[in-house]
C-alpha cells in the first residue's frame, strides 16, 4: 500500500497558485518500516535453545486413548465433504502433555497420533482457542489420520497452560522452546511443519525469526507477521475488531465452546451500544468487565514508530525465512494485505511459496478448500510413508475472482495488467476523460454522527460484500459512477485512487471503496481503504487543495456488462476504524469532536480519477 500528499497552491478547486508546494508521507505498508527491518527491541532471536534444567517427559505411546466416537464419525464426514485422501488409520491422542519453558512456565498441549508405526513427521498447531473438540476435529485429527503426529498447543496463559497471556509477545520464545520438548518425544521424527489461522499463523512467524532445523514447512491461514499494523490500519485504531478479539479472548474460558460460538456471533451487536463512548480509555472495561490491560496499551500508543510496538512484530522472519511456505487468504480478511506481503517477500527471494486467495471473510474461511491444499503441501515437503504422495502445486498463485465467480490459476502475482482510468466529475459520474471545466463535489463529516461502517474487512458476520445502498444515500457519503458497461472488466490488483481535495480542518480523514453496481441498483462493496490525512499541509498558511494518492487493497473481479464501476467517498467508516474526532488529541483520550467539509476537484487543472489495473 502507498499512500502519497502533496500540497497544491491555490484558492479553490484546479485555480493554480505560485506558493505553498508541500509534501508529507502517510504510513507505511506492513512490514516496511525501517525499524522493523532491525532486530527487534528485547526480542534477542534465540540461537541456540537453552537447557531447562528438570525432568523433560518421554512419553509413553501406550498412554494414549483412543478418540470418542463422535469425534470418529465426524472427522470421517468432513473427510469425504473436503473429498480428502483416505485415512491411513484410527487416531489416538495423548492428552494434557505438559511442556517446560526456559523460565519455569509449563505449556499443556494434545498430540494426535496416526496409526502407523512411528516416529512421526510432526505438525505444530499453537494457539489461545483452546484445544477442545471441534477444533481438533477440524483441525488435527484429518492430518493425524494421514500419518501425522499433530501437536495442539495452548499459547501461555490459556486453557490450562502456566503463565499470563499477553498478545503475541511470548510466542517467539515459547514457540523455540515447545521444539526443544519436541526433540525428546519418542513419536517425533525429526521434520517439523507449523499450521494454523489467525494467531496460529502469527505463532508461526514468531518461530521463524530462529527458525529451527527441523522446519520443513509453513501453512499459514489468513495469518499476520505484524500485530501492531494490523491493530492500526492506515494509521486509525481498528476499533471494531479489536474489540470483538478482546472481548472473545478474555471470556472464552469462561463460557464453554458452544457459548462461546454464540457470544462470538452476537459480538458486534452486543459491542456496537459501547463503541460510540467516549473517551475510548477503559472501553474493554465497560462492555463486561474484561480483564484485558493490553487494549488501554495499545489505545495510548497511536504511533507506530513507538518502539513499544517493536514486541508486537514478526517482519524480520518474512525477510529472512527460508522455509517453504503456503500462504491461504481471502479478498475480505482483516489481513489480506499482510498475506500479500509476506507472498512478494518470500518470492522476491526465491522461497518455496505458494498463495491461495479466496472470497472469504476472516471468520469464513472454506476448509473444504484450505484443507486439502494444506494437506497436499504437507505431503510435499514432510512425505508420509506409506502414503500417496500429493502433486505439487499446478500453479504458484490461485485467486478467486468475485463477479466471475471461479478460480483462476496463475504463475505469479499481480499478473500483468492494463491500467485503465476514468475521471471523476462534480455531478457523479466517472468519465473516460477528464471535465475541461474545474469544478468541485462537497460533502460534511460530523464525528459526533459519524459515517457508519458497512461490511468490508471486520471480524463479525456482517464481514465481507454487502449491499451499500443505505450508506450511499447519507448526505455525507458521495459516490461517483461510470455508466453501464458494453464489456466486462476483470480487475486483478490494486486500485489506484488520485483526490485533489480541500479540507476545512486539518484533522480528517477519507474512507474510499470501490463498488459493484448492479442493473437493480445494488451497490456491492468489494475493496477499501482508510486514509488519514497528513495534517501539516493543511496548517500551511497557503491555502489550496492538496493531492492525495492511495492504492486500495488487491481485489480479483469481474465487473459484467451492463453493471457499474463505482468509487464511494466518506469521511470515516465507524466504528470499523476510530473515527477522527477532528482535533489532534490522542485516540483514546478525545471527548469531543470537531466537523470538518471536505470539497472534492475535479476537472481543469485538478483532475480527480481513480485507475484499475485491467486484464
Amino acid at each position: 500500500m502507498r499512500i502519497q500528499e502533496r500540497a497544491l497552491g491555490g484558492h479553490g478547486c484546479g485555480r493554480p497558485h505560485e506558493a505553498g508546494q508541500g509534501s508529507a508521507a502517510l504510513p507505511r505498508p506492513a512490514g516496511r518500516t525501517p525499524r522493523e527491518l532491525k532486530p527487534r527491541l528485547g526480542s534477542g532471536a534465540v540461537s541456540a535453545p537453552p537447557s531447562h534444567g528438570g525432568p523433560v517427559s518421554r512419553l509413553d505411546r501406550t498412554s494414549a486413548e483412543p478418540l470418542p466416537r463422535a469425534a470418529r464419525l465426524a472427522a470421517a464426514a468432513l473427510g469425504r465433504r473436503w473429498k480428502l485422501p483416505a485415512p491411513l488409520g484410527p487416531v489416538k491422542v495423548l492428552r494434557d502433555q505438559d511442556a517446560p519453558m526456559r523460565d519455569g512456565t509449563t505449556l499443556r498441549a494434545d498430540v494426535y497420533l496416526p496409526s502407523t508405526d512411528g516416529p512421526h513427521p510432526t505438525v505444530l498447531l499453537r494457539s489461545p482457542y483452546g484445544r477442545g473438540a471441534a477444533f481438533a476435529v477440524s483441525m488435527a485429527v484429518p492430518f493425524a489420520e494421514r500419518g501425522y503426529a499433530v501437536v495442539m498447543q495452548s499459547v501461555r496463559g490459556t486453557f490450562g497452560s502456566g503463565g499470563e497471556f499477553s498478545p503475541v509477545v511470548h510466542e517467539e520464545h515459547d514457540g523455540q522452546d515447545t521444539v526443544v520438548w519436541l526433540r525428546e518425544q519418542p513419536w517425533f521424527d525429526g521434520r517439523l511443519a507449523t499450521l494454523g489461522p489467525s494467531y496460529l499463523g502469527y505463532t508461526q512467524w514468531a518461530l521463524a525469526l530462529d527458525p529451527p532445523p527441523e522446519l520443513k514447512a509453513m501453512v499459514l491461514h489468513i495469518g499476520p507477521h505484524d500485530l501492531a499494523q494490523a491493530g492500526m490500519i492506515d494509521g486509525a485504531f481498528q476499533l471494531t475488531n479489536l474489540s470483538i478479539w478482546t472481548d472473545l479472548i478474555a471470556h472464552q474460558e469462561q463460557v464453554g465452546f458452544l457459548r462461546g460460538l454464540i457470544r462470538l456471533g452476537t459480538a458486534e451487536q452486543r459491542l456496537t451500544p459501547f463503541l460510540g463512548d467516549l473517551p475510548l480509555q477503559g472501553l474493554a472495561e465497560r462492555f463486561g468487565g474484561n480483564p484485558a490491560p493490553w487494549f488501554d496499551e495499545w489505545l495510548s500508543h497511536p504511533d507506530l514508530e513507538d518502539p513499544y510496538w517493536d514486541r508486537y512484530r514478526a517482519t524480520p522472519a518474512v525477510h529472512s525465512s527460508t522455509v517453504p511456505t503456503l500462504l491461504i487468504g481471502g479478498w475480505q480478511d482483516w489481513f489480506v494485505e499482510q498475506t500479500l506481503y509476506q507472498y512478494a517477500a518470500l518470492r522476491d527471494r526465491g522461497v518455496d511459496v505458494g498463495m491461495t486467495i479466496g472470497p472469504w471473510a476472516h471468520l469464513a474461511i472454506d476448509p473444504a478448500v484450505t484443507t486439502p491444499e494444506s494437506l497436499a503441501w504437507l505431503n510435499t515437503h514432510l512425505p508420509v510413508a506409506g502414503a500417496e504422495p500429493s502433486e505439487p502445486r499446478k500453479a504458484r498463485v490461485q485467486v478467486f475472482v468475485t463477479g466471475a465467480r471461479t478460480w483462476r490459476k496463475l504463475p505469479d502475482w499481480p499478473p500483468a495488467t492494463a491500467d485503465r482510468t476514468w475521471y471523476l466529475a462534480p455531478d457523479g459520474r466517472l468519465a473516460d476523460e477528464a471535465p475541461a471545466e474545474a469544478g468541485e463535489t462537497t460533502f460534511r463529516y460530523d464525528p459526533m454522527d459519524p459515517t457508519p461502517s458497512v461490511g468490508g474487512r471486520v471480524l463479525a458476520g456482517s464481514a465481507g460484500q454487502r449491499d451499500n445502498r443505505e450508506l450511499e444515500a447519507r448526505d455525507d457519503v458521495r459516490t461517483f459512477t461510470t455508466p453501464a458497461l458494453r464489456k466486462p472488466v476483470e480487475v486483478q490488483g490494486g486500485v489506484k485512487v488520485r483526490l485533489h481535495i480541500e479540507s476545512d480542518n486539518p484533522y480528517a480523514d477519507l474512507f474510499l471503496r470501490i463498488c459493484d453496481v448492479e442493473p437493480n441498483g445494488k451497490s456491492i462493496n468489494l475493496t477499501d481503504r482508510l486514509v488519514r490525512l497528513d495534517p501539516a499541509p493543511a496548517e500551511q498558511p497557503s491555502k489550496g487543495p492538496r493531492v492525495v494518492e492511495t492504492t486500495l487493497p488487491d481485489t480479483a473481479h469481474r465487473f459484467r456488462a451492463g453493471h457499474r464501476i463505482r468509487l464511494q467517498v466518506s469521511g470515516g467508516a465507524h466504528p470499523r476504524y476510530a473515527r477522527n474526532l477532528g482535533t489532534g488529541e490522542p485516540v483514546g483520550e478525545a471527548t469531543h469532536g470537531v466537523p470538518v467539509t471536505h470539497r472534492i476537484c475535479s476537472g481543469g487543472a485538478a483532475p480527480s480519477s481513480i485507475t484499475l489495473p485491467a486484464v
